[in-house]
């Protein structure tokens, strides 16, 4: 079986596009996690994209996970709830002043709570101003992403609202796959 899978390109050219979202309610504070953990690094991409398909870094190993997370001017920033983490976005250093949003997600039992839209805006910002946590790393002229019709049923809307333009559109068959849930038989639960 397959499905079919629309996955758009987004762009930013400047900081002034950004247009960020009002901060949450609440005791939600966004950190750098600044020493590198695979561990980490797997949990979040896990439990954020465990109920909707994201599967392409489960096989990598320790190793892989190790050479991802210490790659200069790679930057995760998670967003905590009271102290428990709710969702992360990472940042992919690129050649010349280039910057994807790699991931970004919110875990289940955080969605809806208007954490996502202040968690794009602030990573958004960190990927314009990355250049000066980073001596020698150029200046960011673009940042990017992709979202694609497996994300949640809000990613589009909430990249629009924060000022990116849809700059490529591309259609797939993919095979149909199972969510795999955090772990091994949790989205089956």
């Amino acid at each position: 079986m397959s499905i079919t899978v629309t996955t758009w390109s987004l762009e930013q050219t400047s900081p002034g596009d950004l247009r960020p979202a009002a901060e949450p309610s609440g005791d939600i504070r966004i950190v750098r996690a600044e020493v590198p953990s695979p561990e980490f690094s797997r949990f979040l991409y896990t439990a954020v994209g465990g109920d909707i398909r994201w599967t392409d870094r489960l096989g990598l190993t320790y190793a892989q996970w190790r050479e991802i997370v210490e790659r200069p001017g790679a930057e995760t920033w998670v967003a905590y709830d009271r102290g428990t983490p709710a969702g992360y976005v990472e940042l992919d250093p690129q050649d010349d002043g280039v910057v994807e949003i790699i991931y970004f997600g919110l875990i289940p039992a955080f969605r809806g709570r208007r954490i996502g839209g202040h968690l794009l805006s602030y990573g958004v910002a960190r990927a314009w101003d990355l250049a000066e946590r980073w001596p020698g790393r150029a200046p960011t002229k673009r940042v990017w992403l992709h979202t694609c019709s497996l994300d949640g049923e809000h990613a589009m809307d909430n990249y629009l609202r924060r000022g990116f333009r849809l700059f490529d559109t591309k259609v797939t068959e993919e095979p149909e796959t199972a969510a795999p849930g955090p772990w091994p038989g949790a989205g089956t639960v």
